[in-house]
């Protein structure tokens, strides 16, 4: 990955941030030395570059935010990332989700309803290198990208009430689909596994994102 180091000062933050998620056993070292390369204080405003590698979610704009890394390296491990998998997101946000997910050699679909985000997101991409496994389209979330499905992973970055039929129907035999699901006050990350017509539900805990907006087509 280019780009990746740029200067002590975030390199040796970068290396605190992944010391303390491998504390927590939050995930696997492939996924924290993916974390270690990619410079995630790009991805917020300049003002906020001190505080990227810390544990507070960051505002992005447009009532956005990038969740703190230890929800993005639960969710990423969550998702059993593998090299060569396609990978559908939903809510490109910051685009660092979907850079990680190329740094981990996926070829990600990533779908972001906010113009404005897309924009921001598409030039770090290209400046790291990772351009190239990452297809992006302004779009309703809710609505997925259909033709470019099945998917072995999909990831929704945002919460939604239910869960979109869609999406979910966008997920090819055996993959994994992670989501946080409900309302603001009793939220759950979870891992659905799709097996023939049955899907196998694991909850992973309590969390908080901010509510998956658009039009709602279907819930599961």
């Amino acid at each position: 990955m280019s780009g990746g180091r740029e200067g002590d000062e975030y390199a040796v933050a970068r290396e605190r941030m992944v010391a303390r998620l491998r504390a927590q056993a939050l995930a696997g070292e492939e996924v924290l030395a993916a974390m270690a390369e990619l410079p995630r204080h790009l991805f917020v405003d300049a003002a906020l570059a001190g505080r990227a590698y810390g544990r507070d979610a960051l505002p992005i704009g447009y009532g956005q935010t990038l969740s703190h890394p230890e929800v993005v390296a639960r969710m990423t491990e969550a998702l059993l990332p593998e090299a060569g998998l396609r990978a559908l997101e939903v809510g490109t946000g910051s685009g660092y989700q979907a850079a990680l997910l190329a740094a981990l050699g996926l070829e990600v679909w990533t779908v972001e309803r906010i113009a404005g985000l897309l924009a921001r997101a598409e030039p770090l991409w290209e400046r790291l290198g990772v351009a190239g496994r990452i297809h992006a389209r302004h779009a309703d979330g809710y609505r997925g990208w259909p033709e470019a499905a099945p998917f072995a992973r999909v990831i929704i970055t945002a919460a939604p009430r239910e869960l979109p039929r869609a999406l979910f129907g966008q997920l090819g035999d055996g993959g994994l689909l992670v989501t946080p699901l409900g309302g603001e006050a009793d939220q759950r990350l979870l891992r659905f596994r799709l097996r023939g017509e049955r899907a196998f539900r694991e909850d992973l805990g309590a969390c908080s994102f901010v509510p998956m907006l658009g039009r709602t087509v279907g819930t599961a």
